[in-house]
């Protein structure tokens, strides 16, 4: 068996290397596989998992909140957003750069892509951080690194996935996130803090000075998208609604302060319809290419086969968790988060759930290995994102996140040992 798994491994690699797409290198993969080591009906098994996979219900959230996503990207909201927060960051060390943390944590409430919310906030908070002379190591750093709470706080496209693959409530997983979300949040700012306090050069002299008034004043400018985030998350904790549910109130949402901003254009509208059908239609044949290799790989014992492997290392449950940490690092430098996830899960599930770990605290672990990716070169999303917002080189992005990508790697270890951080909420329901 173990020599079937390496031969399906060197066939992905070779297939995804070649510049296959994903979700058809992955289909491929099983269907060869298949056919050279069992006497499976390739085609009939093909057809029937990918009707199973594409047509599971928890899927058909996946393109509203990408339309919700798409239709926010082209409003003004990510301005109202700076303007609501600055005034409230100015007695902090590091000031204004704490708004990249708060507006992204916001703006991922209603995205659900981290390079959405990098892209969206970091084309108001950028020009605006280099014009009141704070360091571009800051801006940029603290921006990709914040942007990746896109993907931690529901709705997150990588959770909807997740959900699909490993067959668990996807409304479990939303509430999940949000905990971690708010305290990574928090980490983010005290990175921020620590930077400006251990080099003050990073921060401009003298400081922004609002009044009480102008503050409340401001705040103002959350309302619609405060109301949003109540509309889709209030509703789903509430039982009102499912994640489906919450995903059409949500663009019914986004089609309102649009029109309400008058950047409800017909151009607009339809650049946001096929941004949809793009985002959606690829993720789909991911999710169906990966459910086709996960079967394919139960029929040829792969996963038993790596278990054995892995097996005479004697790793308790702490030591998988390091492991399989390891390991998505490494492929976060070559591989996207949810390409990432889909090749690996078939394998990785079983060993964690048979180690006692709940797979919905599982599916936050690996959003923050995807968040992770994000930011390391030399196919980290956030860092490509920024290098287009700011002209300079992507391992100049990727140095000035350095810092938060290590408070990632603490905070990883911080749910490891906490699990409860993961599980309180959605205990609650």
């Amino acid at each position: 068996m173990i020599e079937i798994a390496l031969v399906v491994a060197g066939l992905l690699i070779l297939l995804l290397g070649a510049g296959v797409w994903v979700g058809l290198g992955l289909m491929a993969t099983g269907g060869i596989g298949l056919m050279l080591f069992r006497s499976t009906p390739v085609e009939v098994l093909l057809g029937q998992l990918s009707w199973n996979s594409a047509t599971v219900a928890e899927l058909s959230a996946l393109p509203l909140f990408v339309l919700m996503a798409e239709i926010l990207f082209r409003t003004r909201i990510a301005a109202a957003i700076f303007d609501a927060l600055a005034p409230w960051t100015t007695w902090l060390p590091g000031r204004l750069a704490h708004v990249n943390v708060a507006a992204c944590t916001v703006f991922a409430a209603v995205s659900g892509s981290s390079a959405a919310t990098a892209a969206t906030i970091g084309r108001i908070t950028l020009p605006e951080l280099t014009r009141r002379g704070y360091a571009g190591s800051l801006a940029m750093g603290s921006l990709a690194g914040a942007g990746t709470i896109g993907f931690l706080i529901p709705p997150s496209i990588v959770m909807i996935v997740y959900s699909v693959l490993a067959q668990i409530s996807l409304l479990d997983l939303f509430l999940a996130g949000i905990v971690p979300g708010l305290v990574l949040a928090a980490m983010f700012s005290a990175t921020i803090m620590l930077l400006a306090l251990a080099r003050p050069g990073l921060v401009p002299e003298g400081r922004e000075r609002y009044t009480w008034s102008q503050r409340l004043s401001a705040l103002r400018n959350l309302l619609p998208v405060m109301l949003l985030i109540g509309a889709i998350i209030g509703s789903m904790m509430a039982g009102i609604a499912t994640p489906n549910e919450a995903a059409a109130v949500g663009v019914v949402g986004a089609l309102a302060i649009a029109a309400a901003t008058r950047d409800l254009s017909l151009g607009a509208l339809r650049q946001a319809l096929m941004g949809t059908v793009f985002t959606s239609s690829m993720i789909g044949l991911i999710v169906m290419g990966a459910g086709f290799l996960s079967t394919a790989m139960g029929y040829l014992g792969v996963p038993q086969a790596v278990a054995e492997m892995i097996a005479p290392l004697h790793l308790g449950p702490v030591g998988l968790v390091v492991l399989l940490l390891l390991v998505y690092l490494v492929l976060g430098c070559f591989l996207d988060g949810i390409s990432a996830i889909v090749m690996t899960l078939p394998i990785v599930l079983p060993l964690v759930t048979a180690a006692g770990y709940d797979p919905v605290w599982f599916g936050i672990f690996l959003v923050i290995t995807v968040e992770m990716a994000q930011v390391t070169p030399p196919v980290g999303f956030n860092l490509f994102v920024i290098q287009g917002l700011t002209k300079v080189s992507a391992m100049q992005v990727a140095r000035s996140a350095l810092p938060f990508f290590f408070a990632m790697v603490v905070f990883t270890g911080l749910i490891v040992a906490f699990p409860q951080l993961v599980m309180w909420l959605p205990g609650l329901k």
